[in-house]
């Protein structure tokens, strides 16, 4: 049987939860202001990827080489954290179908889903703590859609420093 759009929202917001888990226990006392579930331009499964100031002040040597990786999923050194949760994920994706634009809008739906889900029940913080946090379902390469996520994703004042450097 074919998972659906819902079975992938629940076994993409179950993998999150259990690496969200494990980054925030492992990293207590880090302030992260970037949390995002990566994909390709082909939708295919997702990955944790995060930053905070404490790994950004480590990453770097000064302003400027800050400037240019604070929202780089990649240069993160949390970037695919506990990228073993996402395994069942994969798993339900290769039981999709070949990808089209309404199977890649499909599961970047489900993924999005799953993240705004996960911010309702206040993984991501609440009031001020939440407004410093950006969180996001990024494809990359990056495109305009990134963006139409992040505005539905993120209270406005998440999204200051992200819009103002980062946006596509």
């Amino acid at each position: 049987m074919v998972p659906t759009e819902r079975d992938l929202e629940e076994a993409i917001f179950d993998a999150t939860k259990i690496a969200l888990s494990k980054l925030l226990s492992d990293h207590s006392g880090e302030s992260f202001y970037y949390i995002a579930l990566i994909t390709s331009g082909e939708a295919l499964r997702p990955f944790l990827s995060a930053w905070s100031l404490e790994a950004l002040a480590d990453s770097s040597e000064n302003e400027v080489d800050a400037a240019e990786i604070k929202w780089s999923y990649a240069d993160s050194p949390y970037c695919a954290f506990a990228d073993e949760c996402f395994e069942y994920v994969e798993k339900l994706f290769d039981q999709r179908p070949a990808i089209n634009d309404k199977e890649y809008d499909l599961r970047l739906r489900a993924m999005e889903s799953a993240l705004k889900k996960l911010d309702s029940t206040g993984v991501f913080g609440e009031g001020n703590s939440r407004e410093g946090l950006y969180i996001n379902v990024e494809c990359m390469p990056p495109d305009h859609t990134n963006t139409e996520r992040a505005h539905r994703l993120n209270p406005e004042k998440s999204l200051i420093s992200w819009l103002e450097e980062a946006a596509e």
